[in-house]
């Protein structure tokens, strides 16, 4: 594939910026939105709990046959990555697995882990770490001061079902299993769960067991919020860690290293010559949930192609908001990586890139 194919896929995505500021603290421009998602809540969860940083310029990474075909911006710059962290905590799921800590997805949470918050009712008493990992748990509570109504009825680009009311409002819950939707508090549970699975910090346990081996690292952070410390016997005073930047916090990696995730993801779960998760953990998480056919484990699906029109049906996107993608796609033997895009000139840079890999 010539250069000037992918300079020409670079300048597209490069002109088409996503609309924040740079520096959170900014205010915005003319023609500008706000920085970040946490003003669309209602008061006094519409604002930050966690630090922040400013970013980077639009930037990409295409490798394909896992070597690197493109890369412009700032490939190496640990930017936030929003909730393509939601990924990363299925990941550590399957890392726990691997360890013999997670032998059944289908045994209840609080099974394991009473005084956390899933066993202060029958209704969270049900939830498995299946529902967790796909969106279906309905889990009820307050998770480090922002309870799960905030985001009910919360509506994302790539849902395709219509919305069914306000976000935050009075949505009657549904028994765990039964009813999918896209809720930061209840992945922060999530992690949660992981820290106290693990009894060690989620961020230490990521590099350890996913990024070093994989050769990457450099400048990762996954911070917490202010107020997100918790005690484990024996162990001590540990930050729990969210599973986006909804409110601050989160993921900090560069767009290489989640190249090389996503590379590891291609090859069954291996990194650098070794197995690091389990084949099958990752061939599951590709699996479509039973009620919500577009998602997988904390990742996003391309059924049929239609989602993601461009990429194959095999494909699995990690997302967050912001405009970044993290796109493994099988059928292409390909991994890309679009940081601080336009999501609504997201669409035809998949195309475009697509199309330069299926004749490269």
């Amino acid at each position: 594939m010539p250069g000037s194919t992918w300079q020409a896929i670079a300048d597209l995505a490069q002109a088409h910026e996503i609309l924040w500021p740079r520096d959170p603290a900014a205010a915005p421009a003319p023609g500008q939105a706000p920085w970040g998602v946490h003003h669309d809540d209602p008061p006094p969860y519409n604002r930050l709990r966690g630090p922040v940083h400013a970013r980077g310029p639009q930037s990409g990474v295409v490798w394909q046959h896992g070597r690197e075909l493109a890369a412009w911006g700032e490939p190496d710059r640990a930017d936030l990555t929003f909730s393509v962290a939601k990924t990363y905590l299925a990941l550590l799921a399957g890392v726990a697995q691997a360890q013999g800590l997670l032998p059944d997805l289908h045994a209840t949470v609080a099974a394991r882990l009473p005084g956390i918050g899933f066993d202060d009712s029958d209704h969270n008493r049900a939830i498995t770490w299946g529902h967790l990992l796909t969106q279906t748990s309905e889990w009820e509570g307050t998770c480090f001061g922002v309870p799960d109504t905030v985001d009910r009825w919360r509506k994302v680009a790539q849902d395709p079902r219509p919305a069914g009311g306000p976000k935050g409002g009075a949505r009657p819950l549904q028994p765990p299993g039964t009813y999918w939707e896209y809720n930061d508090v209840r992945i922060n549970q999530l992690a949660l769960a992981l820290l106290h699975l693990f009894r060690a910090p989620l961020p230490q346990v990521f590099l350890d067991c996913v990024l070093r081996p994989l050769g990457g690292g450099d400048g990762f952070a996954w911070r917490g919020y202010d107020d997100s410390w918790v005690e484990l016997l024996g162990v001590g005073r540990v930050q729990s860690v969210p599973g986006g930047s909804h409110w601050g916090g989160g993921v900090s990696i560069s767009a290489r290293d989640q190249a090389r995730i996503g590379q590891m993801l291609l090859e069954g779960g291996r990194g650098t010559g070794r197995p690091l998760i389990g084949r099958e953990w990752i061939e599951a998480m590709g699996e479509p949930c039973a009620i919500a056919p577009f998602y997988g484990r904390l990742v996003w699906l391309n059924p049929g192609g239609k989602a993601f029109p461009g990429a194959s049906p095999q494909a699995m996107f990690m997302l967050g908001a912001g405009g970044h993608t993290v796109w493994v796609d099988p059928g292409l033997d390909a991994v890309v990586v679009l940081r601080w895009l336009d999501p609504a000139r997201g669409p035809a840079v998949v195309r475009r890139i697509a199309a330069a890999l299926e004749v490269s």
